[in-house]
């Protein structure tokens, strides 16, 4: 393969480009099933992965072999990417949707200051001003939408290239030398984050991200539905996303 590399730099041949593309489509399948398994049905995965091809193509044409990372890690960045930018382009999540997650993460922040402790779901909806039942739901609307998972964007590298929280998670070499320290302050502040979620909640993304379980799958481990493990699964990621948000704010 590195012999394929060297010599579509040298030629740029896009015969050689379409022999890449396909030696690593299985990327494109394996990120769209990924994000796919929280969206609603109506969003197909077909669809998924012809955005992704589009951010694969871009990475194979961007991608320098001589920099200190491997492709697949590079790749995947920006395969996510390139499906998040069209689902947002397409903006098929309800304004109102968007609207109580922000709602729930401000709750959450207020509370974890005021409380210094992981707020309870009563204590949410308490201070939103809605019953548990109604968070609930909420937070089931929440996940089937892109604005609930690592691989929404928080911040953008050096060069220009956009980092989401889980990038932050995986076994990445920063892109350029300039970043790294963003990358490991970044890194740094996800894990104390995420070491400071409720067991169960700290349970499901470790499963989810790093053990690359399906939410079935976490469900059968917990002895709860799948829905149960979406719900909780949001409600670890807005916490997250408020942490975080509140630790680029002061730093």
């Amino acid at each position: 393969m590195k012999g394929i590399w060297r010599e579509y730099r040298r030629t740029g041949e896009r015969s050689l480009r379409d022999r890449l593309i396909v030696a690593y489509s299985p990327l494109v399948k394996y990120v769209a099933g990924r994000l796919g398994s929280g969206l609603p049905a109506h969003v197909e995965e077909a669809d998924l992965v012809s955005y992704g091809l589009l951010g694969l193509i871009g990475a194979i044409e961007r991608y320098d072999p001589e920099r200190d990372i491997k492709f697949e890690t590079y790749a995947m960045m920006r395969i996510r990417g390139a499906i998040i930018d069209e689902l947002r382009a397409l903006d098929w999540v309800p304004r109102s949707v968007r609207s109580r997650a922000r709602e729930i993460e401000r709750a959450i922040a207020e509370l974890e200051s005021k409380l210094g402790r992981a707020p309870e779901d009563d204590e949410i909806a308490a201070k939103i001003g809605i019953t548990t039942d109604e968070l609930e739901s909420s937070l089931t609307d929440i996940s089937r939408s892109s604005i609930a998972a690592l691989d929404e964007l928080w911040s953008t590298g050096a060069d220009g290239d956009e980092m989401s929280l889980l990038d932050t998670i995986e076994d990445t070499d920063s892109i350029q030398p300039a970043a790294a320290l963003d990358e490991t302050e970044a890194r740094e502040a996800l894990a104390d984050a995420i070491a400071r979620l409720p067991e169960r909640e700290k349970l499901v993304v470790t499963l989810y991200y790093y053990e690359e379980l399906t939410l079935r799958e976490i469900g059968e481990v917990l002895g709860v539905t799948e829905s149960r493990v979406s719900q909780l699964h949001t409600k670890a990621i807005l916490r997250l996303r408020s942490r975080l948000q509140g630790a680029v704010a002061t730093a």
